[in-house]
This record gives structure tokens, C-alpha cells and sequence, in this order.
């Protein structure tokens, strides 16, 4: 054999990987502007025969270079992986678009079928995802595993034309009886906000193949994070989602803990500083509580989480046997609510899979408000017609108790549900009485279970009338049995851990984010009453661990009902020990 040939073979070995032929320039700086200075580049692609991965990361391309790369492609049938990350540092914004439109032109007309394609940190904006958006739509993606566009800039208009352009294919993919099944999307750091995560959402909902998410630093709230829980739950497969540094608030916590229910495969959840906060905390750990058995790594780092909350979730991963890391740290737990948790943590033998709490922000002032300016959006959606709801409240305030918005479903009212309507605006226990046996029949028939918060509201206002009386007690007991019982037919840790986040919301022991949630003013009755449920064993053990941790850590609020809170406290240890 010539020398010249083994020379030949030598070099071409050195640019192919084992499994895949592969032409690799990462990383070497080149300051590609024209076609002479892509000139080796150009000969190499021509020469590789089955070329199937072009690695350009780390270079920089100007128009002209891109376009004479584009021509050598042209006859590149075999690729599938594009690695361009990083390729047009200094260049202008106003090149880049027309040198993805020559690459994309380029892979289209050569028959290619992509498996992974990234074009990471590229800033190129939304101008540069309209540069791709023929590409994504083309047949050369209906085989796209993999699209990498991390930090890219695309804003929330990029981020729409991208949802659009997926869609697409996935349109055209199906007609060829081929669907496009993306598995992995990558997209941090790109100001999608609310509009482009939603339109995003519309395509993953269609897809439904996602095996990982990664959509950090968006700047998405609780809009966008809620129309990205309803689709992300379409997708089964999901292994990994991260999210980090969006603001979920509790709103979007909760659509996230329904969300992560039906994605059974998880394996990593970063939910970490996208102020998760105390309620949403404890609606994730109820989905936690029912499946989730393949978690490996679950960050809710900086999210403004009480300690009792963070004890929920400690409790809700134990038995987890995959679980690797869980991180708390940089949430609001206080000195002693850290000691608290490593103990909790120890005696359930997972003391080293607690990541470190030296950032912890300490125990929150009483007087501080939850209402910052994270929360200003979720009340773009809220009507201003308070007014006739806080007139027909106020008998139900003396009672210390919210109004009666939303509590009964809006469907065809039966018979006897005025009375009930007016036992629930004005409660007494005369009225509660006088509803007799249909009392029940009402309260499973019109009041609407699939909402936690207005089941808390309905048994604050029935156990508001308990008295030490037979009758009395009786009807308090059969009617709040009847509610709780409907409430937890399905799904019945996810609905008891809600109702008990909001029923501590309601009784003052956990804050709230909601402004308008007004905390009552507590009763003994509504503590006996509670108590009468804990001893029915509507809440497992967990959660009447949870329970007496808010009612041991708040035992001055509670000062004014002294007796029916030591009952409660003594029943809720008997139920945790048994």
C-alpha cells in the first residue's frame, strides 16, 4: 500500500468516532469568513464518505464560509447529527440568519434526516429561529430526537415561532406516517416568558414523546408555567424536568404537582428559586406521596418554604430508593427548622442524599407579606366585582369565615339548595339542622370537591357551628364526613395534602400568597371538628404528621381555642404513632 494512502486512512480514522462517522473542528477558535478559509473544511466534508456528525461548535462563521459549508452538504444524505453551538461569536445578528438559511437549505436538499440538531449559545434571536424555521419544518427533521437552543435569545416571539414550526412537522411527519418523536428540548436562558412557554406547551401537549425538559432562566410565570404542567402530563415518558429560576408562586406549583402525577418515569425534577413556596411545596410532595418511585433528584432550593412544609416533602420522598439528592437549601427554615430537618432526614436513614442548607434565608418575620411583586400577574385574570360577594359575607365573618364565592358548582340547581346556599352565606346551627337528613345529599351533589380551597371553606363554615350538644355535634360530624369523604374518592393523598394546605392557609398557620385570603378567625369548633376527622382516618399517618407539625409550631395561635388544640394534638400523635 502507498504511503500516501495510509496517510489518507490514518487522517480519516483520526476525525471518525467508534459507531459513527464524524467530522470534529470544536473548539479551535477559527475565524471562518469566506470560502477560502473554509477551504479544508469544504475538502474534508467532500471526501467523507457516510459523513453522519458535523461538529462546528466553538468557531466563528461568517455568510460567505457558511454558505460554501452549505454546498459541500448538499450530497451529505447520511447525516444526522449537527453540533453548532457557539458559532457565531462576534459576528453580526444581522448575519445570522442568512447563514442557518443556507445550512438548513442545505440539509433539506440533500435528503438528510436529523437526530440532533443544537444550536446553543448562538444569541441569534428571534430573527435566527425564523433563520431555521424552514429547516424544522422540513422532512430533514421528522426524525429530530434531540434540539438543543439553549441560551439563544429568542424571546417570547421567537419562542412562538418555534412552537409553530415544531407543530408543523409534527403535521407534515404525521401525513408521511412517520410522527415527528422529539425526545429531548433544550431551551434555557431565552426570555420566553409567559407567550412563548404557552405557545411551546401547544406543541410538547402534541408531541408527546418529551423524555427531557430543560427550560431554565425564562422568565415564565405561573401563566406559562400552568400551560406547561397540562402538557408536559401528555408526555409519560418525561425523565427529566428543569425549570429552575421561573416563578411558579403557588398557582403554578399546583398545576405542577397534578402535572408530575401522571409522569410516573421521572427521575429528575429542578423546581429550584422558582419560588415554589410553602403551599406549592406541599401540593409536589403529595404527588411525591403517590408514585414517583424511579426519583433520583428533586431540587426546591430557594422557593421561600417554611419548615413544616420542607418536612412534607422530606417525609413524601422516604422509601424512594433511586433518590440521590434532594435539595432544600436557601429556603426559610430558621436554625432550629434546619436541625429539624437533618434529624428527620437521619432517622429515616437518608441523612448524605440532603444537600447542604448553608444558604438558608432563616425563619420568616410575622409581619412580612407574601404578596411581592412576582405575584402582580396572577391577578390579571381576577374580576373586580368583589363588592356584592363582601355584602353578602359579612354575617359569614362574624362567624370568622370567608364569603361563599364559588363554593357550590355551577350546574342545575335540585331542590333545597337555597337552603343551602343560606346556611353557607349565614351559618348556624339552627339552619344546618333544619337542612335533616338531605343535609348530606346537598353537600355531595352541589359542592365542588375538585377544588381544595372551597372544600376548606365549606368545612370551616360547617364546623364553625359545632356545639357540645348531641344533635348539633351529630349533624356537624355526618356533614363534614360526607364532605371529606367525597373530596378524597379520587386521588386521595394529592386531595388531602391540598385541603390540608389550604385549611392551615385559612386558619392563619401557613401564609399565603393570595391577598385576597383572609385568615379566620378560629373557632374551637373548627379544631374539634378536625379532630373528629383525624380520628376517622381521612389522613394517613404522614399527613397527620403534617397536621401536628403546623399545630405544634403555631400554638400561639391557636391560644384561644387552648383545650379543643390540646385534643386535637393528642389525637394527631396517636394517629402519627399508630
Amino acid at each position: 500500500m502507498a504511503l500516501g494512502d495510509i496517510a489518507q486512512i490514518t487522517e480519516a480514522l483520526a476525525k471518525t468516532h467508534v459507531g459513527e462517522v464524524e467530522l470534529s473542528y470544536k473548539g479551535r477558535g477559527l475565524k471562518l469568513d469566506n470560502a477560502e478559509s473554509v477551504k479544508e473544511i469544504v475538502e474534508d466534508i467532500e471526501r467523507c464518505q457516510g459523513l453522519q456528525s458535523l461538529r462546528l461548535e466553538g468557531n466563528t462563521l461568517g455568510v460567505e464560509a457558511a454558505d460554501a459549508i452549505a454546498k459541500s452538504l448538499e450530497a451529505k444524505r447520511e447525516l444526522e447529527q449537527c453540533h453548532w453551538s457557539d458559532m457565531f461569536t462576534g459576528r453580526l445578528r444581522s448575519e445570522i440568519p442568512p447563514a442557518l438559511k443556507s445550512l438548513g437549505n442545505a440539509l433539506m436538499t440533500s435528503g438528510a434526516r436529523l437526530t440532533q440538531l443544537d444550536l446553543s449559545d448562538n444569541a441569534f434571536g428571534p430573527d435566527g429561529v425564523k433563520g431555521i424555521e424552514n429547516l424544522l419544518k422540513s422532512s430533514a427533521c421528522y426524525t429530530l430526537q434531540e434540539l438543543r437552543l439553549n441560551n439563544c435569545g429568542m424571546g417570547s416571539g421567537g419562542g412562538v415561532v418555534l412552537a409553530s414550526a415544531l407543530t408543523e412537522c409534527h403535521k407534515q411527519s404525521s401525513a408521511a406516517a412517520s410522527p415527528l418523536r422529539l425526545k429531548v428540548f433544550i431551551a434555557g436562558r431565552n426570555r420566553l416568558e409567559n407567550d412563548g412557554a404557552t405557545a411551546l406547551a401547544k406543541a410538547f401537549k402534541l408531541l408527546g414523546s418529551l423524555e427531557e425538559v430543560h427550560m431554565p432562566q425564562n422568565g415564565i410565570n405561573h401563566p406559562g408555567i400552568t400551560a406547561l404542567a397540562a402538557a408536559l402530563k401528555h408526555n409519560p415518558n418525561l425523565q427529566v424536568l428543569n425549570l429552575n429560576d421561573n416563578t411558579f408562586t403557588t398557582k403554578g406549583s399546583k398545576a405542577m404537582a397534578e402535572a408530575i402525577r401522571h409522569l410516573q418515569c421521572l427521575k429528575a425534577i429542578n423546581f429550584g428559586d422558582c419560588l415554589v413556596r410553602s403551599e406549592g411545596a406541599i401540593a409536589i410532595a403529595g404527588a411525591l406521596r403517590e408514585g414517583l418511585h424511579l426519583l433520583r433528584e428533586l431540587n426546591l432550593s430557594f422557593g421561600e418554604i417554611c419548615e413544616a412544609a420542607a418536612m412534607v416533602v422530606a417525609k413524601a420522598v422516604q422509601g424512594k430508593a433511586d433518590l440521590e439528592k434532594l435539595d432544600l437549601n436557601g429556603n426559610c427554615f430558621g436554625e432550629d427548622g434546619c436541625e429539624a430537618l437533618k434529624e428527620a432526614m437521619e432517622k429515616m436513614n437518608m441523612e448524605d442524599l440532603l444537600c447542604s442548607l448553608s444558604d438558608d434565608e432563616g425563619e420568616p418575620d410575622e409581619e412580612d407579606n407574601d404578596d411581592d411583586d412576582d405575584d402582580d400577574d396572577e391577578e390579571e385574570d381576577e374580576d373586580d366585582d368583589d363588592d356584592a360577594e363582601e355584602k353578602e359575607g359579612n354575617d359569614a365573618e362574624e362567624n370568622g369565615l370567608n364569603g361563599t364565592k364559588d363554593v357550590i358548582e355551577e350546574k342545575e340547581e335540585p331542590p333545597h339548595s337555597s337552603e343551602l346556599m343560606s346556611f353557607l352565606v349565614s351559618p348556624s346551627a339552627e339552619k344546618l339542622i333544619s337542612l335533616g337528613a338531605k343535609r348530606v345529599q346537598l353537600i355531595e351533589q352541589q359542592v365542588d370537591v375538585t377544588d381544595a380551597n372551597k372544600v376548606s371553606e365549606v368545612f370551616l363554615k360547617i364546623s364553625s357551628v359545632y356545639k357540645d350538644e348531641p344533635e348539633v355535634k351529630q349533624a356537624v360530624f355526618e356533614t363534614t364526613d360526607a364532605l371529606l369523604r367525597k373530596a378524597f374518592s379520587n386521588s386521595p393523598h394529592s386531595q388531602s395534602y391540598s385541603f390540608i394546605s389550604s385549611l392551615m392557609v385559612n386558619l392563619g398557620l401557613l401564609k399565603s400568597e393570595d391577598k385576597k385570603v383572609k385568615k379566620v378567625s378560629v373557632l374551637p369548633g373548627h379544631l374539634l371538628t378536625l379532630e373528629h376527622a383525624v380520628s376517622q382516618e381521612f389522613f394517613p399517618a404522614d399527613q397527620a404528621g403534617v397536621l401536628e407539625s403546623f399545630v405544634s409550631r403555631n400554638g400561639a395561635v391557636l391560644e384561644s381555642c387552648c383545650s379543643a388544640r390540646d385534643a386535637l394534638k393528642i389525637t394527631l400523635v396517636k394517629r402519627t404513632t399508630a
